[in-house]
């Protein structure tokens, strides 16, 4: 058997010594690829875990790091926000080519579209879409000093030098010279808010970034997805996952093909009553929410771009990007347009 980004001999040798209770490898299948980090599904003989590696090819600096995500999961496996068992972390690239690690198999589903939703209710569409918002709202109110996250980022200053690392992003990974990027930032960098309280941000913060169940309950069963975390402004948060909501009517987002159609699953909050909902639950004002939400359709293009670059280099893993890069000048038109006056 040979899966992509996997040494399947030197994995089992190493899975004999560091997690017998797994059993020898039976199999390796791939979940989910090319666009961010590799994660995989290692059925053992014994139990079923789950690992994480970055992508092949095309890495930039500090990005895909697995020791970031290995240490956030563990903090918080015993906090109120749901993460999967943290197991294992392997350092050596010579095991699999990249360091990578183990985490706990999660009995929930990843959901991005209103097929995948099932049959879902208008009343679970809502409560889940709900359980989004406090489930960010907790990863913001974690105290991460308590949790060992002390000097995980640096809060003050956190936006100047997001703005600062995406651009740096770009200019590793642009494809082409776009004058609008350059008007964008420009604008960005006039409009950064005064520093804010600063606490963990996962970074990259959408509904199928976590693993969910309907039944009983609507319930978000695990937030996975940490590569981007760190600590900074948590209005950043709140502004990405609005970059990802689609609310019925908006055609543009519905031809980005970055994220799916749940959002438009009947019951769903709309953007702004995510929004509203999210400042409820987590006590906190939300002024300039439309230079969040510009600030994030600017990093999805930098993320987007980079994720074309390496479909360019045949370095992808996975369907579906061979149109992606067409995203790119649409989410930077999406943000100068959250900049304009209300």
């Amino acid at each position: 058997m040979t899966v992509p980004g996997i040494d399947l001999p030197r994995l089992t040798a190493w899975m004999a010594n560091h997690v017998p209770d797994a059993g020898e490898p039976l199999s390796v299948s791939l979940i989910s690829g090319g666009r961010s980090n590799l994660t995989y599904l290692v059925a053992g003989r014994d139990r079923r875990v789950v690992l994480r590696r970055p992508p092949l090819g095309h890495v930039l600096p500090t990005a895909h790091d697995m020791r970031r995500e290995w240490r956030v999961i563990s903090a918080l496996a015993p906090t109120p926000v749901p993460v999967p068992e943290p197991v294992a972390f392997c350092a050596d690239e010579d095991v699999i080519g990249a360091p990578f690690y183990l985490m706990g198999y999660v009995e929930g589903a990843a959901v991005r579209t209103r097929e995948e939703l099932g049959e879902a209710t208008p009343e679970q569409a809502r409560r889940l879409s709900e359980r989004l918002a406090e489930v960010l709202a907790a990863i913001h109110a974690v105290d991460h000093r308590e949790v060992g996250l002390e000097g995980f980022g640096r809060p003050d200053g956190y936006l100047a030098r997001q703005l600062d690392r995406w651009c740096q992003q770009w200019e590793r990974s642009k494809t082409a010279d776009l004058p609008e990027y350059d008007r964008l930032v420009a604008r960005l960098r006039e409009r950064l808010p005064a520093a804010s309280a600063g606490t963990l941000v996962h970074g990259d913060y959408r509904l199928d970034n976590t693993l969910v169940r309907l039944a009983p309950g609507p319930e978000i069963l695990a937030v996975v997805d940490w590569e981007m975390s760190t600590l900074g402004d948590p209005l950043a948060d709140l502004g990405l996952t609005l970059t990802y909501w689609q609310d019925p009517g908006d055609e543009e987002r519905a031809a980005i093909p970055v994220a799916g159609d749940v959002t438009l699953a009947p019951g769903f909050l709309t953007a702004a009553e995510f929004a509203a909902h999210y400042a409820k639950v987590s006590g906190r004002d939300i002024p300039d929410l439309g230079f969040y939400v510009a600030f994030g359709n600017f990093k999805l293009a930098v993320i987007v771009e980079g994720i074309h670059a390496r479909f360019r280099q045949g370095k992808t893993v996975g369907e579906g990007f061979a149109e992606i890069g067409s995203a790119v000048p649409v989410l930077i038109a999406r943000a100068h347009r959250m900049l304009e006056p209300a």
